[in-house]
C-alpha cells in the first residue's frame, strides 16, 4: 500500500520534446512545420502543467548538439523562438512565472539572447511557478563550465563537495528534477541535467512530441505517483 507522501505530484518535471522532424515527416511536410507545431503544443503543455500542481517545468528546446543540423533548420528555429518569446513574456509575467535560461549564451544570436535575458529580468522576482527554457545546453557542457567556474575561484581540493557542485550549476536554489518525460519513444535522457537527474524518475511517451498532450502528462504524472522512491535507501 502506497503512503500519502507517494501521492505528492512532482514538483519538478522535465520534458525533453522529441520529435518534431519525425512528425512532420510523418505528415509529408517539410521540419520547420514540426517545430512550429512542436512550439503550439509546447504552449499548450506549460499553460496547462500548472493546473496539474507542477510549480517547476524545465523544457530543453535546443541542445549543443543541435547546431549540427542544417545551417537554414538551426536558423529558422533560432528566428521562430525569438518571435514565440516576444510574443508570450508577458503572459510569464502576469502569470506570475520565474523564467530561468539554461545554456551557453555565447553562440545564440543577439536577437533571441536579448529577448531572453529581458524574460529573465522581468520575471526575476515571480515567485508562483518557475519555467525553465535549455537553448544551447547540454549536459556536459553544463559540467565542464562548473569546473572552470570552481578553479577560477581557486576553491581548494578539498573543499570541493556535492553542495559546492550543486551551488554552481545553472539550476542552483531550484529543487531537483522529480520527474523526467521523454516524448517520440527514445529511452534514454541525451545528457539532460546529469547531476540533477540521478534520482529522478522517467517516463518515456510514444508519442511524437507535437502529439503531445495534457492527458499524456497527466498520465505521466500518475504513473510517477504510483512508485514509491527510495533514493537508495
Amino acid at each position: 500500500m502506497s503512503n500519502e507522501s507517494d501521492k505528492i505530484i512532482p514538483k519538478h518535471v522535465v520534458i525533453i520534446p522529441d520529435g518534431n522532424r519525425r512528425w512532420a515527416k510523418k505528415h509529408g511536410l517539410p521540419p520547420i512545420e514540426g517545430h512550429q507545431k512542436g512550439l503550439e503544443t509546447a504552449l499548450r503543455v506549460v499553460r496547462g502543467s500548472r493546473d496539474l500542481g507542477i510549480k517547476i517545468l524545465t523544457l530543453w528546446g535546443f541542445s549543443t548538439e543541435n547546431w549540427k543540423r542544417p545551417p537554414v533548420e538551426v536558423k529558422y528555429l533560432m528566428r521562430i523562438y525569438a518571435i514565440f518569446f516576444r510574443n508570450h513574456f508577458r503572459e510569464l509575467v502576469c502569470e506570475g512565472v520565474k523564467f530561468n535560461w539554461l545554456g551557453r549564451r555565447d553562440r545564440v544570436p543577439k536577437v533571441l539572447r536579448a529577448i531572453l535575458e529581458k524574460i529573465e529580468k522581468e520575471t526575476a522576482k515571480n515567485t508562483k511557478y518557475i519555467l525553465n527554457i535549455c537553448i544551447d545546453y547540454g549536459g556536459h557542457d553544463e559540467l565542464i563550465r562548473v569546473i572552470k567556474r570552481v578553479i577560477k575561484r581557486g576553491i581548494n581540493p578539498s573543499q570541493i563537495n556535492e553542495d559546492l557542485i550543486s551551488a554552481n550549476l545553472e539550476t542552483a536554489g531550484i529543487p531537483d528534477p522529480d520527474l523526467l518525460i521523454r516524448t517520440s519513444g527514445e529511452q534514454r535522457t541525451s545528457g539532460i541535467m546529469p547531476w540533477q537527474t540521478v534520482y529522478t524518475e522517467l517516463f518515456f511517451s510514444k508519442l511524437f512530441f507535437p502529439d503531445f498532450s495534457l492527458a499524456e502528462l497527466k498520465r505521466a504524472i500518475d504513473d510517477y505517483i504510483r512508485r514509491q522512491r527510495r533514493y537508495g535507501q
